[in-house]
């Protein structure tokens, strides 16, 4: 198929082009931006007037609950979502059921998401076996079946000393080391922020230092190890502070907020609202504002959607037992949209933050419109008004705390390698 993408505003932050232009595609891969290249004849004409076009998005975090739990969701139905919210390669984590801490999970992850083809997965390796913090998974053999790093998932390390000789052995195979940072003691089984508002409920909280602590152990280990480390899902302002200025010391460190808490705090757990039950949790509005502070600073270098779809039973009980997560690959692109329009970023920015960048993170090629580089575009409307209802809702999970919001900016055409893998009714 040849395609021509006319009309529209194409912003490529990797190539820093932002200007209308018509893109050109062939055999599944970008051939021109602009002029039209010789012989070129398209069979299909998008017509993307008064549209962005860009590179398709990225998401550095994404459960897709295949396999083990495909009663919450499967790979193809949270590919097929992650293509109505413009998302053409997304990174999932190990903690599936058996863990991605041998070669076969890995492939058997890959072969199902081919097979979908909605989407390109990406897995994480475990860092330890099975999760449980103690023995060091064979990490040449996870690289060698496509994971492109290593995680513990959500999972704590039995010791630091562990966490050293991973990080090592990561760091001999050019492996990125990808952390959730929370010191489970101090967490001590908690589900909300301490602070007022958890008090208030009576829930048990989990401190910032909870956070911090575990930043600062990593941060000693990477000087120690060399290990090129990726924070996931950072959601307090003191951790980020720690954050930029190992980056600033030059160390080889990354991290990544989730798009909910760019725009929920703890106020929005009052009335026990299960759907904000998140981990980790939700904090203060000073906390939110420093991690939007931190986006454009660029201290945090991308923006996930951390998307753990769930059974409606999942969030039906009282809140401390209520499964933690957001169904949120469908709402990443609208709710970074609105970090736009709160002048916390520009739209290129943004963007950036959103494909390039977490490409750059996992070692992938993807989040570019560069020349001979496969055709995975997100077409969307910055301006189109649209309700996110479970009835249109394509994640087998509809567990959200931004059900029945209108949201601004929708996605008209996904592509994935020159095909139409989306397209908005």
């Amino acid at each position: 198929m040849r395609i021509e993408i006319k009309n529209g505003r194409v912003i490529d932050p990797a190539n820093e082009v932002d200007s209308s232009h018509s893109l050109f595609i062939s055999d599944g891969k970008v051939v021109a931006c602009g002029n039209v290249p010789s012989g070129f004849n398209a069979d299909e004409t998008i017509d993307a007037k008064g549209q962005i076009v860009c590179p398709g998005l990225v998401d550095l975090r994404a459960h897709l609950r295949e396999p083990g739990e495909e009663h919450k969701g499967t790979i193809a139905s949270e590919t097929r979502a992650a293509a109505r919210g413009g998302i053409t390669t997304l990174s999932c984590p190990p903690n599936t059921y058996p863990i991605i801490d041998t070669p076969a999970v890995a492939e058997l992850i890959q072969r199902h998401a081919e097979a979908a083809g909605f989407a390109r997965v990406v897995p994480l390796g475990a860092l330890t076996q099975k999760l449980e913090g103690r023995a060091i998974t064979e990490m040449h053999a996870l690289k060698k079946a496509g994971c492109v790093g290593v995680s513990n998932a959500m999972k704590p390390l039995g010791s630091t000393l562990i966490q050293r000789r991973a990080m090592e052995y990561a760091a001999t195979h050019d492996l990125t080391v990808f952390i959730h940072a929370e010191d489970v003691a101090l967490s001590d089984n908690g589900c909300v922020h301490e602070g007022a508002v958890g008090s208030r409920l009576g829930l048990p909280g989990i401190p910032i230092a909870a956070e911090t602590v575990a930043v600062a152990a990593t941060l000693a280990l990477v000087e120690e190890s060399g290990a090129r480390v990726h924070f996931s899902m950072i959601s307090s302002k003191r951790a980020l502070q720690k954050i930029a200025r190992a980056k600033f010391e030059g160390q080889p460190v990354t991290c990544d907020v989730s798009a909910h808490h760019l725009h929920l705090t703890e106020i929005d757990l009052l009335g026990f609202n299960s759907q904000c039950h998140v981990r980790p949790p939700l904090r203060t509005q000073r906390d939110m504002e420093g991690l939007r502070k931190g986006i454009a600073d660029g201290v945090v270098a991308a923006i996930c959607s951390d998307h753990q779809p769930h059974e409606a039973d999942a969030k039906l009980a009282p809140f401390g037992a209520t499964e933690a997560g957001i169904s949120a690959l469908e709402t990443l692109l609208p709710l970074a949209l609105r970090i736009v329009d709160d002048g916390v970023l520009s739209m290129t920015q943004m963007i950036s933050s959103l494909t390039h960048q977490p490409a750059a993170i996992l070692g992938v090629e993807a989040g570019t419109l560069s020349i001979g580089q496969r055709a995975d575009i997100c077409i969307f409307d910055p301006e189109r008004y649209w309700m996110l209802d479970g009835y249109s809702m394509l994640s087998r999970g509809h567990n959200t705390p931004f059900l029945n919001w209108e949201m601004k900016g929708e996605v008209t055409r996904t592509l994935l390698g020159g095909k139409t893998v989306y397209e908005c009714e």
